[in-house]
């Protein structure tokens, strides 16, 4: 075979090469520009009515007055949902609201996951913080962190707290603020916030850290006494009450957080897409007043960001989880 054969062959590689990835990006372009092209399903790991499914709600809303597509939200409690969205085509028809125990706890609960949160889905968007607040039954002398402490530090393992069961975000939240002061608590674990705030209310349990939507209420009513929230900064809904950290652990953060995830594969011009319609209804005033008003705050970024987050939590709670020797229910 002649040079000028070989150069030939080798130009028309180059030629077909340049075409292909032409017509890939023009592919690529043009299933965004046409995208969303039909209702989106949003899929809850959790039952209808709780933090993470009305965050799906508000947002679904937001997606379907923007494009004029119905955003149907499809409840499948457990690791059965987030299984179902690891497994669905890669085209951003099926979307995960996850929250953190879906993305970042349950690996370290779980042993037999049937997903992966890293290598199952492609981040989309990080919505919204949830800060839990400590909370102790009016009887609890201590109207401090640092009293509090010192408080149970006096009576080792007799100080209870209650929490939504073994496992849950309270569970944690509560088992971290242990390691990180050193206490000894004995655990009450119940079947779901709601009950474990009756029982507080009731005085059958002495403390609860847990979502601030679910005691917002009552911290208001006095019927639970208010000591510090875990975000890093104050609440807007509290604005009074100091963080964990400025009541003497610098560093404390064990906030609950929420997102949308694709399956892995998804066009990053979709996911791109996506995360920019998301981030703009979070930005809205209206939006950003409701989740406010609820005890979240918004929080619009990137899904590198939002990877980041992920996988920086996993790592985070998993010696929480393995050092208080934390049990799936």
């Amino acid at each position: 075979m002649s040079k000028n054969t070989h150069k030939l062959i080798a130009a028309c590689a180059i030629s077909m090469g340049a075409s292909g990835l032409f017509y890939a990006q023009t592919a690529s372009a043009q299933s965004a520009a046409g995208y969303p092209g039909k209702t989106i399903r949003l899929v809850v790991p959790f039952t209808p009515g709780g933090s993470t499914d009305i965050l799906a709600r508000a947002i679904g809303q937001k997606l379907t007055e923007a494009w004029g597509q119905p955003v149907v939200i499809d409840n499948v409690p457990g690791a059965i949902g987030a299984d179902k969205v690891a497994k669905a085509p890669a085209d951003g028809y099926t979307l995960l609201m996850g929250h953190i125990g879906t993305l970042a706890v349950n690996p370290s609960l779980y042993p037999n996951l049937p997903y992966d949160p890293i290598k199952s889905f492609a981040p989309v968007a990080w919505v919204a913080r949830v800060p839990n607040v400590l909370v102790v039954h009016p009887s609890v002398p201590a109207k401090t962190v640092k009293e509090l402490v010192a408080l149970a530090k006096a009576k080792p393992g007799q100080m209870n707290y209650g929490s939504g069961g073994n496992g849950s975000a309270a569970n944690l939240a509560t088992e971290y603020f242990k390691l990180q002061t050193g206490t000894s608590l004995l655990h009450i674990p119940y079947r779901g916030t709601a009950p474990a705030v009756t029982d507080l209310v009731g005085g059958q349990t002495q403390l609860l850290f847990t979502g601030a939507p679910a005691v917002l209420s009552q911290i208001k009513n006095g019927q639970v006494r208010a000591l510090a929230v875990s975000s890093p900064k104050r609440m807007d809904a509290l604005p009074d009450l100091p963080t964990v950290a400025e009541s003497g652990y610098p560093g404390f953060e064990a906030d609950q957080w929420y997102g949308v995830v694709a399956p892995t594969g998804t066009p990053a011009d979709v996911i791109a897409k996506l995360n920019t319609q998301i981030n703009q209804a979070l930005s809205s005033a209206e939006l950003k007043n409701r989740l406010n008003a609820e005890g979240a705050i918004a929080t619009p970024d990137t899904p590198a960001n939002f990877g980041k987050l992920i996988a920086a939590e996993i790592a985070r709670w998993k010696p929480v989880i393995s050092g208080g020797r934390v049990k799936a229910d």
